[in-house]
Order: C-alpha cells, then sequence, then structure tokens
C-alpha cells in the first residue's frame, strides 16, 4: 500500500464577495493556515515550514469540492504520501 496521510480541513472564513476562502488544516501534527482566492485560482498557505507536502492536495481538494464548502464546515481528504 503506498504512503497515505488524512489531512482535516476546517473553514473559518468565507467571503463571496471578496472571492475568499480561509482555514486551518493539519495532517499527522502539522498544521497550516491557508486563503484560497477562488476568482483568480490563487491560495496561500502559512507557514512556509511543510507547505511545499500540503499546497498541491489542499489545492485540488479546493477546486474540486469548492461549491460544498460550508463555514465552519469541518473536512477530510487523502494525501498520498507520508508526514
Amino acid at each position: 500500500m503506498p504512503p497515505q496521510t488524512i489531512a482535516h480541513l476546517w473553514i473559518t472564513e468565507y467571503c463571496w464577495d471578496k472571492g475568499t476562502l480561509g482555514g486551518t488544516v493539519s495532517a499527522n501534527g502539522w498544521q497550516w493556515h491557508f486563503c484560497w482566492n477562488f476568482r483568480q485560482g490563487s491560495l496561500r498557505v502559512e507557514p512556509s515550514l511543510g507547505r511545499g507536502h500540503i499546497c498541491e492536495p489542499l489545492s485540488r481538494f479546493l477546486e474540486k469540492c469548492d461549491y460544498t464548502l460550508e463555514l465552519g464546515g469541518q473536512y477530510h481528504f487523502l494525501i498520498r504520501s507520508r508526514f
């Protein structure tokens, strides 16, 4: 079985007028804050430590589920690597 990690995502900010969605994502003890501008397709993730591991899978998840994500929602997605 290939290595995998489950990421947990919490939506804490949502503004349709600005076109932004934000929150926290964590995986195996790591935690990041993110802000996604869904109109421009840009994703900002902080802190930079470990950002390279989470940006691609987080971006794919956000693009796939963008219309179903709600403020206060908690979501999970699979990352095909081990942290």
